[in-house]
């Protein structure tokens, strides 16, 4: 039978940065059928709705998070752990409504939020964007120690949340590939520094919704599948955990836990490959022959060690670890 998952005391400032996320989710949706706008090429309201989306989606994760964290009934070491997790959720919410309310002024004034130094004002604002990141960066740290030193039940569970958050700071980290100037800035400044495309100047052709780049290489992409194992990973965790109660192979938790150490490794080889991409100025919609190459080596290796941690694990009388 699975370890049940502790009991969850959601962190509410976190929470609530989610629900107002979601408010104007459904704002920036409306304004881009009602403002005809654009700035780099893109619809003005499409940055706010995926900065919405996607602050909202991290919001509620690391509020789940936290609140998976005993409270103080098993002792005084455990309470300062809850505590400075709850207090680095809460400067996280907080720096994430600074860089959110740049972003949505940003679009009411017609103008590009990101790598706009074009005056003093303009430079000021980024300048905070980019400490506000930062410090958004940092407040998570002490949130993955306090959740590698905490038991989380499951071992499958307990790996996907540990890697998740990890993994998602990596990702986050990534995005400082973005804020150095290019060439064609060196050579001919026009008051933007730094760029999410590769090869070719931001505004080309890109992916519905998305905006990736289709012409050339674009640092967005491993920045957001570095973020979103904080998502993928707990859910293939649970996935796992369903597929255990009618799936023999996948019923006792070391079993699970041995297959998500193969999607953990899978995660960051595709992480790796897709950042090689991008700096090497590819398109993700016109992979290389060693890219693919490369992707269905990455496929092929976790099936293989997927069929032997399998193997191994139709031990009979294991014991379960707490994770």
């Amino acid at each position: 039978m699975n370890p049940a998952p502790p009991a969850i005391r959601w962190h509410r400032p976190l929470l609530w940065l989610a629900v107002a996320m979601a408010g104007l989710a459904v704002v920036a949706l409306i304004g881009l059928f009602i403002d005809p706008r654009t700035v780099t090429g893109a619809p003005l309201w499409a940055k706010p709705l995926k900065f919405a989306l996607s602050v909202g989606i991290y919001a509620v994760t690391l509020s789940w998070l936290i609140g998976l964290l005993p409270g103080g009934v098993a002792g005084h070491r455990r309470l300062s752990a809850r505590r400075v997790a709850w207090w680095a959720g809460t400067v996280a919410a907080v720096f994430l409504v600074v860089e959110m309310v740049i972003i949505v002024g940003a679009a009411v004034a017609g103008v590009t939020s990101h790598f706009n130094v074009s005056d003093g004002f303009h430079a000021a604002l980024w300048a905070i964007m980019a400490v506000s990141i930062v410090i958004v960066w940092l407040a998570a740290v002490p949130i993955a120690i306090v959740l590698l030193r905490t038991a989380l039940g499951d071992p499958a569970r307990a790996l996907a949340i540990r890697s998740g958050l990890i993994i998602a700071l990596v990702g986050m980290g990534l995005a400082f590939l973005m804020t150095g100037p290019t060439a064609a800035q060196l050579d001919d400044y026009q008051g933007i520094v730094g760029a999410h495309t590769v090869g070719v100047a931001d505004g080309g052709p890109g992916l519905p919704v998305l905006g990736w780049s289709t012409v050339a290489g674009d640092l967005r992409i491993p920045h957001f599948v570095g973020m979103h194992a904080l998502q993928v990973l707990p859910l293939a965790a649970l996935l796992l955990e369903l597929l255990g109660r009618r799936i023999t192979l996948l019923a006792h938790p070391l079993a699970r836990r041995g297959v998500l150490r193969v999607l953990v490794g899978l995660y960051l080889g595709v992480l790796a490959l897709v950042t090689g991409q991008a700096l090497a100025g590819e398109s993700i919609v016109r992979p290389s022959a060693l890219v693919l190459s490369l992707g269905a080596a990455l496929v092929v290796a976790a099936a293989l060690a997927t069929a032997l941690t399998l193997r191994s694990n139709l031990q009979p009388n294991r014991r379960t670890p707490v994770g």
